[in-house]
């Protein structure tokens, strides 16, 4: 397993139950600004890892739209996010700002970025 998918699950494992984040916010948190396709890739892969929270990551707009492979749709997302507390309509959206997990500062740090990077994230991923 590459660094990059070692850091995608980190940050993915520390959302909690009932919250979501989008995949270009799991690409900033790693230090990979610009990545969100890849982050999808990396969750993509992860069929049949049964204690991984990977249907919390979903779209900047608020919609569910991996592809999926065999044991991960956009059904059963919907599903877990459904059993979380997260309202998702039919149509696959949720309101993701309601929803949205903001990393705390000594989370950021634990992710090993650079501290003017943990700045950055601050300005941009904390609630108004």
């Amino acid at each position: 397993m590459t660094e990059f998918q070692q850091a995608v699950l980190s940050v993915t494992r520390v959302i909690p139950s009932g919250k979501v984040v989008s995949y270009g916010q799991v690409a900033a948190y790693v230090g990979s600004p610009g990545a969100a396709r890849q982050v999808g890739w990396v969750l993509r892969s992860l069929e049949g890892v049964d204690d991984f929270p990977w249907w919390r990551v979903v779209n900047n707009t608020g919609r569910i739209t991996i592809k999926g492979n065999r044991l991960n749709t956009r059904e059963i997302q919907r599903e877990l996010l459904l059993s979380e507390g997260v309202e998702v309509g039919e149509d696959m959206t949720l309101d993701i700002e309601h929803y949205r997990y903001y990393a705390k500062p000594d989370q950021l740090r634990g992710f090993e970025l650079k501290p003017e990077h943990i700045e950055q994230l601050m300005s941009r991923y904390q609630p108004n």
